[in-house]
């Protein structure tokens, strides 16, 4: 039985030496000689290349790509499973908060016989910012890619070959790895482990990047929004057919009222800026469109380090 581990890497220089010895440690004491580690290098600020080649160099079994611009951790992880060979792949973070150590209750669990299993943290250890993040793309896969309300998704999970192979036959430029793991197999379920606190550097998710994820998952696995536009839309004309009926009928009982101004104003407003959200919507799926069937890239490697074996 082969176990991948796949690693997005992105201005981890210090910090992803100790993930792997981690792994290595861990898979010694389980006994496990069979595994290899890819480590996907997402056009990282510092010498995280350079770190993660000389790792590859040093290792047989490790595999280090690196990307020619920063397309993202999620197309950084499909690039990693296109060189995954394992029976079952592991995904973790480069930081260090993803307890690498303790994988064994990823793998016991998925030998009950789940298709997928995701960490799920007992106590988090991320900023306010990214735990209001999570809350919101939890509230948002919920509504808009019907997740499970009790499935926890979490960035270090251990999924089966198969559902990594369909995931792969998704060649389009925008990746939500969540949404494929769930368009794919409804086999889900959690397991608790710890999350530890980061010892260096922050996290690289700022808010542009966390709206860009969040937009990649639900125009690209849901037409909900559209749907939301369309709702907005009926809502907001039935208010305002209601603001007619209230116009005729204070004209018909007070003909000396003067017709307010402002009320006038705000309502132009209000369906000015729905019309403005729905063509923005529309907008942002034929925008993707046009990229999809222009054949932008979902990632581009550079450079790669190790005993390259694709999967067909």
């Amino acid at each position: 039985m082969l176990y991948s581990f796949v690693i997005p890497c992105y201005n981890s220089e210090k910090t992803i030496s100790n993930v792997v010895k981690e792994i290595q440690d861990k898979m010694q004491d389980m006994q496990i000689n069979d595994y290899n580690i890819v480590l996907v290098n997402d056009y990282s600020k510092d010498n995280t290349k350079e770190v993660i080649f000389h790792l590859a160099e040093e290792n047989d079994n490790i595999i280090a790509l690196s990307m020619a611009k920063n397309f993202g951790q999620h197309a950084a992880l499909l690039a990693g499973y296109k060189f995954a060979k394992g029976d079952y792949v592991i995904s973790l973070d480069d930081d260090g908060q993803t307890p690498a150590n303790q994988v064994d209750r990823l793998i016991d669990k998925i030998n009950e016989g789940y298709d997928v299993v995701f960490a799920n943290y007992v106590s988090k250890h991320h900023s306010s910012f990214r735990n209001f993040g999570s809350k919101v793309n939890d509230f948002m896969a919920v509504k808009l890619i019907n997740k499970p309300k009790d499935l926890y998704l979490s960035s270090y999970f251990i999924a089966r070959k198969f559902v990594i192979e369909e995931m792969l036959r998704y060649n389009q430029p925008f990746p939500y790895v969540s949404g494929l793991i769930l368009r794919t197999t409804a086999n889900v379920c959690n397991v608790n482990v710890e999350h530890r606190s980061r010892e260096v550097g922050e996290s690289g998710y700022t808010f542009a990047k966390l709206f860009k994820l969040w937009l990649n998952g639900f125009t690209a696995f849901s037409i909900k929004p559209l749907r939301v536009s369309v709702y907005c839309g009926i809502l907001v004309a039935i208010f305002g057919f209601c603001m007619v009926l209230y116009a005729l009928y204070n004209w018909v009982t007070n003909p000396d009222a003067v017709m307010g101004w402002t009320s006038t104003i705000a309502l132009i407003a209000i369906i000015g800026g729905v019309i403005l959200v729905v063509l923005g919507m529309i907008g942002e799926y034929i925008g993707r469109i046009y990229l999809s069937i222009n054949n932008s890239p979902q990632y581009v490697i550079r450079e790669y380090r190790g005993h390259i074996n694709e999967r067909s």
